[in-house]
């Protein structure tokens, strides 16, 4: 149930953020019962004004409550953009945040690590590219990635 119940939060969550011009980063839900808790992040270029996230917060959550989609009516909505050190997702992400510095976890071990941080070199061929060091590219297929994130720089 729970799955279906997500993909539907996302399908409204994703129509919410097109219709305002937002990108929909990502969507989660934790939690059964009243401790239900679901997670939206938006973010759009020129980065999410609170007021972005107030309007995405009540037209999702009206949409919810009318639709009946969460069982009992009962959850915590929270709306916000996702961050500095935003995780990357999509394929597209690895474009889109080329040079830019990045954490990445593997499923597997390469060259006996799982975790590499690097400065993003783009994606070709359904792998992404990280430059390790100058001149020192590595190449891992997308599937392979577990996690990765923006690394911000103080």
């Amino acid at each position: 149930m729970s799955g279906q119940m997500a993909a539907k939060i996302e399908e409204i969550a994703q129509r919410v953020a097109d219709a305002e011009g937002l990108e929909l980063v990502e969507v989660e839900v934790k939690g059964g019962g009243n401790q239900r808790f679901v997670r939206i992040s938006i973010d759009k270029p020129e980065g999410v004004t609170h007021g972005d996230c107030e309007t995405v917060s009540h037209q999702v959550g009206t949409i919810l409550d009318v639709e009946d989609v969460v069982p009992g009516g009962r959850y915590t909505l929270e709306v916000s953009s996702p961050g500095l050190e935003r995780k990357l997702l999509k394929p597209q992400d690895y474009q889109r945040f080329q040079g830019k510095k990045a954490n990445l976890t593997l499923r597997e071990a390469v060259n006996g690590r799982r975790n590499w941080d690097g400065t993003l070199a783009g994606l070709e061929d359904g792998q992404v590219l990280i430059e390790t060091a100058p001149g020192e590219t590595l190449r891992f297929p997308f599937d392979q990635v577990q996690k990765a994130n923006l690394k911000f720089e103080w």
